[in-house]
């Protein structure tokens, strides 16, 4: 079934989905600028960039947000762990996504309509701290079948929002 579509100056009012992407520590812009527009494409509650994690209008996130930054709510914070507990204040569940002794496999968490969730995606090399993923309610865990174990950042959190939205939006 087709989502309903908005236009820029209406997404601000539009429903959205109670979810939010933690970006922690993200070196790249072009994947701050694709989460972006993957924020936009499943109409999330916005983004939280952490730590050297760039900030809009940063030349590369607007290269691969393609104006995407300019109607995504998005907040700064020093670190994930606050940007965490903050949203754990807020009433989120929160989950790092990250491979993990423990971890909770993605095709098996089903995250109801009337949940708010906060899916944590760490560095593209170190990916998301130890620390981190303690103050975590859940640590999910794509599985992984290539030599690398390992994906870009930017599509695993259009992995996950698909996933997720699947779930939690009435359509």
């Amino acid at each position: 079934m087709k989502g309903e579509r908005v236009l820029s100056h209406e997404f601000g009012e539009a429903p959205r989905l109670s979810l939010r992407l933690v970006l922690d520590n993200i070196r790249s812009g072009q994947n701050v600028g694709a989460c972006f527009r993957s924020a936009d494409a499943f109409r999330i509650d916005g983004l939280d960039l952490c730590g050297i994690t760039c900030h809009p209008p940063h030349r590369d996130i607007l290269k691969s947000a393609l104006g995407a930054s300019d109607h995504v709510p998005w907040q700064a914070h020093e670190s994930a762990l606050d940007a965490v507990q903050n949203l754990q204040r807020q009433g989120f569940k929160v989950a790092a996504v990250e491979q993990a002794e423990g971890s909770t496999s993605l095709q098996d968490w089903s995250p109801a309509p009337s949940e708010r969730w906060a899916l944590v995606l760490g560095n593209e090399v170190r990916g998301v701290s130890h620390e981190v993923m303690e103050a975590c309610d859940v640590v999910l865990e794509m599985p992984q079948y290539g030599v690398k174990q390992s994906i870009n950042v930017s599509v695993c959190a259009g992995i996950c929002l698909w996933h997720a939205a699947l779930h939690m939006r009435h359509t």
